[in-house]
């Protein structure tokens, strides 16, 4: 397999299964069991209507900001929705500190929801990664140009040479 084959493919790949959760599978579960959605909505907001509505914002932020994730279309600025989106869901629904006897039962629902919860913020730090990148400097990019593109599959072969002329002088 020739090299930028495998380096778009990779990228790709990463970006599929990042948002695999959520489309199709969360999404799907929502259309095709939307009373139980609004059901489960409802244990954080008990209006019925209040509750179709996070359900219905949810869908479109699974499904919409998914696919920009993995077709690069506005990448950073979905993948930071995305990140939003996992840290609110496991604020809202994860609580593991509300049932309580964390300590007493290895199988406990606290526990359930303990791994749930970190799961979900790993998930949000992941989506991040793509908005921020690796490195410090692009967070100031990010923040002044939310919706550039990170152009994940465009393969560049310009390489910065760094000169000795303008490293610093150490006496």
């Amino acid at each position: 397999m020739h090299m930028s084959t495998l380096s778009i493919s990779l990228a790709l790949g990463i970006r599929v299964v990042l948002v695999l959760l959520f489309l199709p599978f969360s999404a799907l579960d929502k259309l095709l069991d939307f009373r139980n959605a609004v059901a489960q909505a409802q244990e954080a907001v008990q209006n019925k209507v209040a509750a179709t509505a996070l359900i219905l914002i949810g869908l479109f932020i699974e499904v919409f900001m998914s696919a920009g994730v993995v077709s690069g279309i506005a990448d950073r600025a979905c993948a930071f929705v995305l990140a939003g989106y996992c840290a609110v869901t496991a604020l809202v629904w994860k609580q593991f500190w509300r049932p309580g006897h964390f300590w007493s039962s290895s199988d406990g629902k606290a526990r359930a929801l303990f791994w749930d919860f970190w799961k979900n913020l790993a998930l949000a730090a992941g989506f991040l990664l793509i908005v921020f990148g690796t490195d410090a400097s692009s967070i100031a990019q990010f923040l002044a140009h939310p919706t550039i593109q990170s152009h994940p599959y465009q393969l560049t072969q310009e390489r910065t040479a760094v000169s000795t002329d303008s490293l610093p002088v150490v006496p």
